[in-house]
This record gives structure tokens, C-alpha cells and sequence, in this order.
């Protein structure tokens, strides 16, 4: 909690000209638009998620550090990622958060590096960081650990050995929807671990005592001889979820599991539904009656909104919340150039954290995540506008910005930057479709995890877990036949029963599958979706020289002519840039021959520069860019080429990013 803050206004305007260091981009009413092309949403929000997810994977093969830390700085040379370790290890809900995140990166993307990269995450708690069997909280995550420990057990300054119940259902949640993707029952059989000690330790609960305690002792379930123990958190939907979901498979206990998601949820019904008592959520916060949070409200409405069949009074308990996270007196909120940011925690006096437009980003991507979703269920577009105006806020912290930071340093939040706010991101797509890619295809959101998918020209293939499921898409085609399980389902104007909808404006793609979990979506097309180069990959910090092959067996550089660029202006993550910027010409070649589709190019200079690309094999095409314009160029190039050419008209502040190319 930040200290001094005593007095503040509830709501107040904050238009500044930056926004994490990046200059503001408005509309003509003076309304936030987003970083870091303000006429292209699908470009600005994808770049949001897709940016961490680029920085995740360089760090975890650059480094191999197990991501246990809760803090984060990078050095400003080689832009790695520098743990901080003298602050509490990262938490139970991190992990959860990062399992929620790339449940929905892995049907965006197809990429399988992400399922690599959540099950090392993962693994890594499981051998380290759960408590001894023969506990009253047996076998299940401790939810951090002290600064530096390789094992959790808890952090110190709270007491010694505990655990918070909450993140037991949101961790074994994670567990559970890992084991949907994976069919490793290894994370069945955790999860299952975690739902028995929740019923095990399960109390009625009254006004001052949740049916678990927000922290307690792990090996005997007690309050005493910590300071951090306390017997209330309001967070238990999360493991209402956990309990739903093996319900509803009919694995572990389910007549237990029952009897004790209805004895929560009466208590979640009568108490913080009514008082407003949203307390209990952070690792590092003393339990408190007066210290509320947005998390748990928010997370609560999102599940409501997304399993209306679980609360009939859904649409005004959704509202409900929504209004009370952007009212309530406990921390200020803000106006940002018509855009409503929200603080994470408060008490009314102290709060957290810092003023905005230095962090953090996660917490208003969920309030935009649950009004986008509000909007999807009940088609009110004020809503929409004002997810709309937060998400755009959120954008402006994507990649490694010099002047995002968490409060008091200039540190970052592993949670809120790479697995929380990224989470929340992709909530949008799923919501409203419309902002998706519209050159691209993408699986943006299903009620079941995907356990495979691919992407071709005019063509997408996926499976679910579940037989059973609504999948939302964005086309860059439109689709000639949609078969589930190998039969052809019919196209409906709504979706009560199989069957599909599809905007022919928006391409947006909504299918219900009850017979089975295979989907076949054809169309005609000539799109086929290129590979990256991102620049971004292990073991080039910024300054290497590219010498030869990068990747290997995919572009040979040259002698150094190329080289790895630090991010810079609109570019948010590593670049690619020439090693003499005054040279008229540079060119690489493809290892053996494949399809130039274009590059992502920035100009940081005051003038139009002009860049001709061409190839002994094809045409040439000319772009012109403006000062301070980021441009994703494609050639529309269809025949391979052996050599790339840059030909260059005052060239001398591009960066390039994203080079697309397509196998033969």
C-alpha cells in the first residue's frame, strides 16, 4: 500500500500527453485511441498480448530462470529481464493467471511453444512449491515464497508454512483446465488434490469468517503465531470454479464437491452481494476488513457472464459490480482522455498503486474484459464504447517500455505485465469479434479448452475437449462448409441448437458443436498465413550483428550488414535494423526459396522516407512512410524469391519488425 495518500477524489481527469512513455493518440473528440497504430484495433490489441507472449518465450529460452519471481527490471542494453530478489517469490495466482492466458494464446496463435512454455511453468510448482502429504491442506500449492527460495512455503513476513485457500481453487482451476488441454492426468490428479482439502476445510462462514480463511496455517488449518493469517476472503468464486468444472466432468467427489459450491455460494449470495465486503485477494497484503480490491468482484461478474445458467439474477449482478468497481470510495479511479481507469486496492484512505499512465495495466483490461462481455450478452453498447476506451488505455504498455513500471521503482509486475493483463486482452476478441485481425483468421474464444488446432489458406481445423462447446472466430474468408465430426452443420440466425451464425460484414464466425469435438471450417482463399521472424528469439540481445543464418535454415543475413535492434518508438519489443543507416541498399536471402509477404516498418525520423522492396525473381513494390507511422506491409507477392532487395530513400530512421514469409 502506498503510504501518504490520505485524501483523494474518487473519480478525477488525467489527460496527460503520454501514456507509458508513448505519446497519446486521440480521435477529433478528443477520445484515447489505441498504441501503436490508432486505425487498426486488431494490429494495436493483438500487439498487446502477442508482444509478452514473444518476450515470455525469449526469456524462458534465453535465461531458463523458473519465473518464481514476483518483480522484474531489464536492463536497457541487452533488454533481459532481471529478477528481483528481494521481494516475496511469485505467487499461486500467477500461475493460474499465465494458465488462463495461454489457454486462449494457443488457439489464437497454433503456436505449441506455448503449451511447452505453461507446462514447464507449471511442473515447476508441482515439484517445488506444495505442502507434505499428511497435512490438514495436503498436497496442494503454497502460494509464494521468500525472496530467493527455489521452494515456497510461504513468505515470511505473513508466518511460516501457510497457505491461502483461494488460490488452492484457482490454482487447482488451472490444474484442471491444463489437464482439458493436455490430457496429462498429472494435473487431473492435482487439481482433485486441491477440491478434497477445500471441502475438507469448508466452514459455513458468517459476516466476519469466509467459508476459508484468507490465510492460514497449511499444516493444521490454524490462525495463530502468524501475522498474516486471517480468517476472510471474499474470493471464493475461484474455487467455486474449480468445483463446477469437476462437477460437471464427474471426476473426484462430485456429491461432496456439490454440497459444498452450494454452501459458498449461498455465502458469496448473503454476504459480499450484499455488503460489498470485497476483501482478501494479494500475497502481500495484511488481512483487513477495510482493504477492498476490484479482482474479486470483476472475476465474480466475468464468471456470471460467461455461465449465466449459474445465476439467474446474472445481468444486474454483473452491473452490479461493474458499477461498484467504478464508484466505490475505497481508491481513486480515473479519466484518461475518456477512457475510466481503475487502481487495484484500497481502503479509502491508502491505495494501490501509483497514479496512471506509469501502471498498471492488468486491472483496467479486466474492467474492460467484463464490460466487453457485458455488451456480448446483452448488446448494450455503452458498454462496448467504454470497454472500447480502457482496452485502448491498456495498449499503450505492451513490450518493454522504458516508462511503464510498477509504483516505487521502476520494476515491473510479472503478473499484471505478462499474464493478467495478456489474459485480459484476449477477452476482448472474444467479446467483440470485430476487433480481431481483419486480414487474419483466428479461434478468439470457446466455452471448451482447444486441444489442437491449424491454420491454412481458407481453412481451419481444431478440436475441443468437449464434444459440446460455442466457438467464436474471425475469418479472412468466407466459409464454403463447416463440418463437425466429419458431418456438415447448418448455417441458423441464432444458436439454439448445432449449427452456425456468420456476419458477412465482420466475418465473424460463431459455431455451436454438440455432436462432436472436431471442426473442419473451408473456404476459398489464397491467404495462406505466413511464419515470423520476430527478432525476439533466445540468445540476441540487441547490438548482435546477424551473421549468416537466423533462423537457422531460413534467412542467411549476410556479413552484419543486418543486426538486432532494441525496441523503439512504435515498436514495443526487439527490432531489425541496418548496422550503417546511411546505406541506399541492404538484402538478405532466403536459405532456400520461399515467399517474401511482407515486414512491419516504423519510421522514427521528421520526414516521409521511402523504402522499394524487390526481388531478382518478382516486381518490385514501393512504400512510402510517414514520420513517426508504423506500417505492416505485405507484397502480395505469390512466387518465391532466392534474394530480398531494400532499396532506400531517406531510410535512415526505419525499423523493421515481423518479417513474414510463407513456405512453398
Amino acid at each position: 500500500m502506498v503510504a501518504g495518500q490520505q485524501s483523494f477524489q474518487v473519480i478525477s481527469t488525467v489527460n496527460e500527453s503520454s501514456i507509458a512513455g508513448r505519446p497519446v493518440a486521440l480521435d477529433n473528440e478528443g477520445k484515447l485511441l489505441p498504441w501503436p497504430m490508432p486505425d487498426n484495433i486488431g494490429y494495436s490489441y493483438s500487439g498487446y498480448f502477442l508482444s509478452q507472449w514473444t518476450i515470455l518465450w525469449d526469456q524462458y529460452n534465453r535465461q531458463r530462470l523458473p519465473y518464481y519471481f514476483c518483480c522484474f527490471d531489464f536492463d536497457r542494453t541487452t533488454f533481459e529481464l532481471i529478477p528481483d530478489r528481494h521481494w516475496a517469490n511469485s505467487t499461486g495466482y500467477l500461475r493460474a493467471m499465465m494458465q488462463g492466458f495461454v489457454e486462449r494464446l494457443y488457439p489464437y496463435t497454433g503456436d505449441p511453444h506455448s503449451l511447452e512454455f505453461l507446462e514447464n511453468f507449471v511442473d515447476y510448482e508441482l515439484e517445488n512449491g506444495t505442502t507434505p502429504e499428511g497435512y490438514v491442506w495436503s498436497q496442494v500449492p503454497y502460494p509464494s515464497a521468500n525472496p530467493g527460495s527455489v521452494r515456497y512455503t510461504g513468505w515470511s513476513q505473513h508466518g511460516e508454512d501457510f497457505v491461502e485457500p483461494h488460490v488452492v481453487g484457482e490454482d487447482g482451476y488451472a490444474y484442471l483446465r491444463l489437464y482439458e488441454m493436455t490430457g496429462n492426468t498429472k494435473y487431473l490428479i492435482a487439481a482433485i488434490r486441491c477440491a478434497n482439502a477445500l471441502v475438507k476445510n469448508f466452514k459455513a462462514g458468517d459476516e466476519k469468517s469466509s467459508p476459508w480463511p484468507y490465510r492460514c496455517h497449511a499444516r493444521d488449518g490454524s490462525l495463530e503465531n502468524g501475522k498474516g493469517m486471517f480468517p476472510y476472503s471474499a474470493n471464493v468464486v475461484e474455487p467455486i470454479m474449480l468445483l463446477d468444472e469437476l462437477i460437471r466432468l464427474g471426476q473426484g467427489d462430485a456429491a461432496s464437491y456439490k454440497r459444498i459450491r452450494e454452501g459458498a455460494w449461498a455465502w458469496l449470495m448473503k454476504y459480499p452481494m450484499n455488503n460489498n465486503v470485497w476483501v482478501g485477494y494479494f500475497e502481500d497484503v495484511q488481512g483487513s476488513m477495510d482493504n477492498m480490491n476490484q479482482v474479486i468482484p470483476l472475476e465474480f461478474a466475468r464468471y456470471v457472464l460467461l455461465h449465466p445458467e449459474k445465476d439467474p439474477e446474472w445481468r444486474g449482478h454483473a452491473r452490479q459490480l461493474i458499477d461498484w468497481v467504478k464508484t466505490t470510495p475505497k481508491w481513486p479511479k480515473y479519466i484518461v482522455h475518456g477512457a475510466m481507469i481503475t487502481t487495484e486496492q484500497g481502503n479509502g484512505k491508502e491505495f494501490c498503486c501509483n497514479v496512471p499512465n506509469q501502471c498498471c495495466d492488468s486491472h483496467s483490461a479486466r474492467l474492460g474484459a467484463v464490460e466487453a462481455l457485458y455488451f456480448a450478452k446483452t448488446g448494450d453498447v455503452a458498454y462496448k464504447e467504454a470497454a472500447y476506451r480502457t482496452y485502448n488505455w491498456v495498449t499503450y504498455f505492451q513490450g518493454l517500455s522504458g516508462a511503464a513500471h510498477a509504483p516505487f521503482s521502476d520494476q515491473w509486475w510479472f503478473t499484471d505485465e505478462f499474464a493478467d493483463g495478456p489474459r485480459r486482452m484476449m477477452d476482448a476478441f472474444w467479446a467483440v469479434p470485430e476487433w480481431a485481425p481483419a486480414e487474419e483468421s483466428h479461434l478468439l474464444g470457446s466455452m471448451s479448452v482447444v486441444t489442437k488446432i491449424a491454420y491454412g489458406a481458407g481453412s481451419v481445423t481444431y478440436s475441443t475437449f468437449d464434444e459440446a462447446s460455442t466457438d467464436v472466430l474471425r475469418l479472412n474468408f468466407v466459409p464454403d462448409s463447416i463440418r463437425v465430426g466429419g458431418r456438415t452443420i447448418t448455417r441458423r440466425k441464432d444458436l439454439e441448437q448445432e449449427g452456425y451464425t456468420f456476419d458477412e460484414k465482420t466475418h465473424a464466425l460463431s459455431i455451436l458443436h454438440t455432436s462432436s469435438r472436431d471442426v473442419d471450417i473451408q473456404g476459398e482463399s489464397d491467404q495462406v498465413p505466413p511464419s515470423l521472424i520476430t527478432f525476439d528469439d533466445p540468445d540476441l540481445p540487441a547490438g548482435t550483428s546477424l551473421r549468416g543464418q537466423y533462423p537457422s535454415g531460413v534467412v542467411d543475413w549476410g556479413r552484419g550488414e543486418w543486426e538486432i535492434g532494441k525496441p523503439l518508438g512504435k515498436f514495443g519489443t526487439f527490432t531489425l535494423t541496418r548496422s550503417n543507416s546511411e546505406a541506399k541498399s541492404e538484402e538478405f536471402s532466403f536459405y532456400a526459396p520461399r515467399i517474401f509477404a511482407g515486414i512491419d516498418v516504423y519510421n522514427d525520423g521528421g520526414s516521409d522516407a521511402t523504402v522499394t522492396i524487390r526481388s531478382p525473381e518478382i516486381r518490385e513494390v514501393v512504400y512510402t512512410i510517414k514520420p513517426k507511422e508504423l506500417r505492416r506491409l505485405r507484397t502480395g507477392w505469390r512466387d518465391t524469391s532466392s534474394k530480398v532487395i531494400f532499396d532506400f530513400t531517406n531510410g535512415q530512421t526505419l525499423r523493421f519488425d515481423n518479417l513474414a514469409y510463407i513456405h512453398p
